[in-house]
């Protein structure tokens, strides 16, 4: 199997401006992604797709090659992770190399390491439609949603009184890591894939930098554990 490794930054950020390339201690933030990545692959399989000209400088400023500059309309936001990848492998298709699946690394995910995506990897093969990182929801008994009468139900089948720990395991997503086959991508698209097996990541390094607080969150992580 041949892997692209796609790590997706658009510039136009607006929960925390130029997110990207904000330094988090020390270094700009899709460094940590690039570093992952360049533990499990060359170079000539690593993909930033950006349509911004100031994450291009900062990524090539590590010697890696940024192919091609993203389309703006698929840099807005209604655009679809789905159409992002689609067209880095077209790119790709029609420069003679093709993939057979695509590890996606969201910058926005920096506590995740490169033995966790190996890790994810191991457990992909062409029969199932991705590898996806998620982390336990812990309290799922206590999540409730509203009825018609504007009254909080379980969100979920749960048994009145049910202990936590009795509960049925629930997982979501993380963001972190993504291993797709990219036939099914192509055949279904991400929101049709039915056939996923999970990848379990602790709390920790499931942090994903989706505003303010996240940062904080995240950057007060990174610091304990380099006092430790």
């Amino acid at each position: 199997m041949k892997t692209l490794f796609i790590i997706p930054a658009r510039g136009g950020s607006k929960g925390i401006p130029h997110k990207n390339i904000k330094p988090l201690c020390g270094k700009p933030l899709i460094h940590y992604s690039i570093e992952v990545a360049r533990e499990l692959a060359n170079d000539n399989d690593i993909c930033v797709s950006t349509d911004d000209q100031e994450i291009i400088a900062t990524v090539e400023k590590l010697g890696l090659k940024v192919p091609f500059v993203r389309p703006a309309e698929l840099a807005s936001d209604t655009a679809t992770t789905n159409d992002v990848i689609i067209h880095a492998l077209n790119y790709y298709k029609e420069n003679g190399i093709e993939y057979s699946n695509t590890v996606l690394l969201q910058p926005t995910s920096p506590m995740r390491t490169a033995q966790q995506v190996k890790e994810a990897m191991d457990l992909y093969d062409d029969t199932i439609d991705m590898v996806v990182s998620v982390r336990r929801c812990e309290n799922s008994v206590t999540i409730f949603r509203e009825d018609s009468e504007g009254f909080l139900i379980h969100a979920f089948d749960v048994s009145k009184g049910i202990r936590r720990q009795d509960a049925l395991p629930l997982f979501e997503y993380n963001g972190a890591i993504y291993v797709i086959n990219n036939q099914r991508l192509v055949e279904k698209g991400l929101q049709n894939f039915d056939k996923n097996r999970k990848y379990v990541m602790d709390e920790k390094d499931s942090v994903d930098i989706d505003n303010e607080l996240d940062w904080i969150i995240c950057e007060s992580i990174m610091k304990y554990a380099r006092e430790k």
